[in-house]
Parts: C-alpha cells; structure tokens; sequence
C-alpha cells in the first residue's frame, strides 16, 4: 500500500471506498474487518463512499456492526454520494437524496442496452439483472449484479470493455455522466457525479475541509473510480484488496486514542472474528 501526500497530523475522518477495499465486490466484509472497523469508530469519524446502493452498504458492512452509539460517527454515501445516511440512533435515516428523473433514467436504461448489444457485451447466462436503478444512479453490471468475485475479475481486467461502453453511452447521454464503476460495470448518473462531488458534500454537510480528510480505495489510477478523489487534493492510501485494507487499518488503530464518548461504551460487543 502507499500515501499519495505525507500527512502531518491524525485525520479527522477516514474515507473508504467499499468494493475490494473493505470487502470482496458484493460480499461481505471479513469478520475481522468489522472488528477493526468498530474499533476505528471508536476513534475516529468514517465514511464509506461507493457507486453501490445502501441496500449493498447494508448487507455488506452494517450488519456486521454492532448498534451502538458507535454508529453514529458512521457516515454512508450510496451511490457516490447522491444519497447520505446517518444513524439517528433507531435507524439509518437519509439525509439528502439526489435522483434521476424518469426521463433520465429511461434514456440511460435505452443507451446501456444498445451498447451492450451492439458492441457484442451481453451475454446469454448472468448472475442476476443486468441493469439496476439505484434511485440516482442508473448501473449496467455486465455479469449480473450476483455474479461471482472470480468471474467478475476474469471478465475484463484491462477495463477495455467498460471503457467502450463507456464512452458509446457517454456519445449518446450528453446532458448526463457517464462512468466506469466496478469491476463489471458502467454507472450513469447526474452530470457532474463521481466520487470527487461526493467528498465535496462529505465537507459541506460536516463543516470539513478536504485537508481533514484521509482517502483509502482500490482504484487511485488515473481512470478508476477512485482517482477523482486523488484529483481533488485528499490525501489518500492505495490498497490492493480489502487483505492490505485490514493491515492498514490495524496499524492506524495503535497510533489513535480512544475517544472520550466511546471510553464507556463496551468493546465489541457483538462483534466476532479474529485479527
């Protein structure tokens, strides 16, 4: 793993992207990484920012967590941060909600389909539909939205594929952007929407500057999902799989103190698995 910028004091939130960062595409996380990640919230303010809807953030990371006051130093950003939640203490309530029209959607939904055909990527057996509304953010998974980890990684590891997609969609869908997102698929959403739009909201609606903020993702190279956080000027760590993420993660942990609203709260209360 690497830094892109040299930091010279402690973060005052840490930012993960979900998807092979925390936890394997579409799977949830490893026990100890929830573990670690509890802990961590006891130390200082997350976000975990992602293309995915909250029902993935869900069933992938906060299910494994406790409910615990813990929570609400958690902030989630579905969807590149289109959609907010927070914890309320009951549930995770949305703050702000930034969807597509129907037009909008219909449009995107037409576009992805042609391209996919006329560009010979649709495909006879998938894991589940091939097209998903996520509200504000319309996805094409050329695998399925189930398809399994290894599968996924074999069907396009140059990108070349989500790249002609891409840019066909792209010709097509001025008014609207058009991106890369996982391994598999292509994301549609609002002109203007990637990661970057959600980090800039991240500090908005928490009275942050980007300088306060510490960036951990997968895809920090020049054309993946995560570079437009690079781009912006956020300090960010390189990881290789959610594996380098833990290591990071545990190493962070002996160099932050407890904080003070989290030392009477019981350490991991149900919260299982080994480091």
């Amino acid at each position: 793993m690497r830094r892109t910028r040299a930091g010279s004091r402690p973060p005052r939130m840490i930012v993960f992207d979900l998807d092979d960062t925390l936890a394997p595409s579409k799977s949830p996380v490893d026990p100890s990484v929830a573990v670690l990640l509890y802990r961590l919230l006891g130390r200082a303010s997350v976000c975990i920012i992602s293309g995915g809807r909250f029902e993935q953030f869900r069933d992938q990371v906060l299910a494994a967590l406790p409910t615990t006051p813990r929570l609400l130093n958690l902030h989630v950003m579905p969807t590149c941060g289109t959609r907010y939640h927070r914890w309320d203490g009951a549930q995770w309530a949305l703050e702000y909600a930034e969807d597509l029209d129907a037009d909008q959607k219909q449009r995107a939904v037409a576009v992805l389909s042609e391209g996919a055909d006329v560009l010979g990527l649709s495909r006879a057996h998938t894991w589940g539909p091939v097209l998903e509304d996520r509200g504000s953010q319309i996805t094409f998974s050329a695998l399925g939205q189930q398809a399994p980890v290894g599968e996924k990684r074999a069907w396009d590891p140059t990108g070349s594929k989500r790249e002609q997609l891409r840019r066909y969609a792209a010709e097509r869908l001025p008014d609207l952007e058009v991106r890369s997102g996982g391994s598999t698929s292509v994301d549609v959403t609002r002109a203007g929407i990637d990661k970057a739009y959600g980090i800039r909201r991240l500090c908005e609606r928490n009275g942050l500057q980007l300088s306060d903020l510490l960036f951990v993702g997968d895809r920090l190279d020049p054309g993946g999902n995560d570079y437009p956080v690079r781009a912006l000027g956020v300090e960010c760590v390189a990881v290789t799989g959610w594996e380098d993420t833990r290591a990071w993660v545990a190493g962070l942990l002996a160099r932050l103190p407890v904080l003070p609203e989290a030392e009477d709260i019981p350490s991991e209360p149900a919260v299982t698995g080994s480091l």
